[in-house]
Formats: C-alpha cells, sequence, structure tokens
C-alpha cells in the first residue's frame, strides 16, 4: 500500500484471534482483539485526530499555521501532534500529572508543547487540572483552536464510520458482545450506535478501572491505567449506551496486559489488559460458542517504565 501521507494509513487495523488467554472459556467460545494500537501514532485515537481536524478545516475554523490546543491522556495528543506535524499546524497539549513520561517524550519528538496539570484532583473545569489548563491556554493564544474530544460530536462519529464499520465487515451476524474501554466515550457510543442498527442483540460493554464514576459510580480513587475511566463525565458520553458495565483492577489490567504480550505477542498497553480481562468475564456468561471481540487501543510503547517492569509493579503492591 503506498500513500501520500501517513494520515493515509489510519484505520483498516487487523483483528487477531486471541488463542491462549482465553483457554478457560466454554468450548467453541473465541475471544478477538481489534488491534489500534498498529495505527500509525500507535492508538485507536489516531482516528479522531484526523477526522477531527479535518472538520474544523472544512468548517474554516482552523486556518493555516494556526495552533491548536488539546487535553489528553496522551493518545489523542499524539494523534493530533502527527495530524498538526503533517498539515503544518503547531501544537499544544495539556497532560495529567500520572501520564507517562513516554507519551510526553513522543509528544515533544512530534513538535508538541506540553504542560502537565498542577493538580490531578482538581475539577476537570479548573485551571489547575489538564482540561482547565487546556482552555486557559486557548484563551492567551490568539487564534488557537481547541478540537475538545470531550465534547466534539466528530469523537463518536468517526468510531461509527470507520471502527465500527470495520468490525462489521470482519464478523457481520457472528458477533455475539463487543467490549470497548471508556475514556471520552466516543468510541463506545459510535461503535453501539453502528453495530445495533445492524444486529440489536449484540451485548455491547463498557468498561473503566476500579476508581472512575463513568458505569455510574459515586466514588472516585486513584488508579494507574492510563486512557480510560474518568472521575467526570464527558459532554458525549451516556452510560445507558451500555448493556453492562465492568469494573476491572489495576492489578487485573497489568496482569492481563502482560499475558497478552508474552502469551499471545501483542504488544498493548495497560487499557488493553483492562478490556480483555473483562472479555474473559463476559463471555464465561455467554453461551458456548460465542465470539467476542474487543478493542486493543494502545501499545506498550507509551508504558515502557511502568507496567512492564517488576520493580514498578511491587512498588504500587500490584505484582
Amino acid at each position: 500500500m503506498i500513500v501520500d501521507n501517513i494520515l493515509q494509513a489510519v484505520g483498516n487495523t487487523p483483528v487477531v484471534r486471541l488463542n491462549r488467554v482465553g483457554d478457560t472459556l466454554p468450548a467453541g467460545t473465541t475471544l478477538y482483539g481489534k488491534c489500534e494500537f498498529l495505527n500509525p501514532g500507535g492508538s485507536l485515537k489516531d482516528r479522531i485526530a484526523v477526522r477531527m481536524v479535518e472538520r474544523l478545516e472544512r468548517e474554516g475554523v482552523l486556518k493555516p499555521g494556526a495552533t491548536i490546543v488539546e487535553p489528553t491522556s496522551g493518545n489523542t495528543g499524539i494523534g493530533l501532534a502527527m495530524t498538526a506535524a503533517v498539515k503544518g499546524y503547531q501544537m499544544v497539549v495539556t497532560i495529567a500529572q500520572k501520564i507517562s513520561e513516554e507519551k510526553e517524550i513522543i509528544l515533544e519528538a512530534l513538535g508538541a508543547e506540553v504542560h502537565r496539570s498542577d493538580d490531578d484532583s482538581a475539577p476537570h473545569t479548573d485551571p489547575r487540572s489538564q482540561y482547565g489548563k487546556a482552555a486557559w491556554l486557548v484563551e492567551q493564544r490568539p487564534g488557537a483552536v481547541m478540537p475538545n474530544q470531550y465534547k466534539n460530536p466528530e469523537n463518536a462519529a468517526t468510531h461509527y464510520a470507520s471502527t465500527a464499520a470495520e468490525i462489521w465487515d470482519d464478523f457481520g451476524e457472528r458477533l455475539d458482545a463487543m467490549v470497548v474501554g471508556v475514556g471520552t466515550g466516543g468510541s463506545i457510543m459510535g461503535m453501539a450506535r453502528y453495530l445495533r442498527e445492524r444486529n440489536p442483540r449484540i451485548l455491547i460493554v463498557g468498561v473503566e478501572p476500579v476508581g472512575s464514576l463513568l458505569g455510574g459510580g459515586s466514588q472516585t480513587s486513584p488508579y494507574h491505567v492510563e486512557g480510560i475511566g474518568y472521575d467526570w463525565i464527558p459532554d458525549i458520553f451516556d452510560a445507558k449506551v451500555a448493556d453492562r458495565f465492568l469494573s476491572v483492577h489495576d492489578r487485573d489490567s497489568f496482569r492481563m496486559a502482560r499475558r497478552l504480550i508474552r502469551e499471545e505477542g501483542l504488544l498493548v498497553g495497560g487499557s488493553s489488559g483492562t478490556v480483555v480481562h473483562a472479555m474473559v468475564e463476559v463471555a464465561r456468561t455467554l453461551p458456548p460458542g460465542s465470539t467476542v471481540c474487543g478493542i486493543l487501543a494502545d501499545g506498550i510503547r507509551n508504558y515502557l517504565r511502568k507496567f512492564p517492569d517488576d520493580a514498578w509493579l511491587a512498588r504500587r503492591d500490584l505484582l
């Protein structure tokens, strides 16, 4: 495949059967992972980054050489920085204190200006938070634009038009359950709508870390998995889109991520462990012979100093 620029290589990721991590499931039950970590920027978020920028260009909001500002857990920022590099925009991102150093290095390599939040416990509208700081930076920079994945309808629309369509093309009526990690909520909102339009019987399962409140909880607590979960509800997300919502402990997430790497050869990030742990739980409740697919959102590149390291896990009582 020859493309004019790297943005044209986003999407059409492979779906891989998981042969070993689900070996205790009922006979004939199969698990599959959609390998979004194989996108050019390394994650599912490449899809929305390109689409959000293209929409802003069509609407005349983004002018040549303009500055894009975005709060991010890292992956959307990387996708936007990659897009900005190709299209000639300036890129500024805000990230939380807990976000990995690897993501910051990648963002800076792509030319982005990176700001960390001053207080991860501050309300999301507070200028000390990553979201609030991004809003403040937009005000300080004339002509700056924030795509705002938390509110932008293109987030869900992208996953409706591309991610879900690819999954349906691969599985069709054979798919019994779709399991999606939830952060901004765009992926599950778009995929659920598309898949249900074609087969209302498909079970849609949302997954978050223990400590997040997206699934309807009222108590938040710190967690180490990155890219999914929040202590506030993004505007584009409605928890009722999911038939089930599961919360997964960090220990289970990282153990499964390490199994996927070692036993399946899939160089995934921690949230993929969250999703696959939930997939196994869901599959146990389904009839034998069921087919379950999950989103493997990003890769190990972003976390080399974190969950792959025994010492890092041990210091956090997660080994």
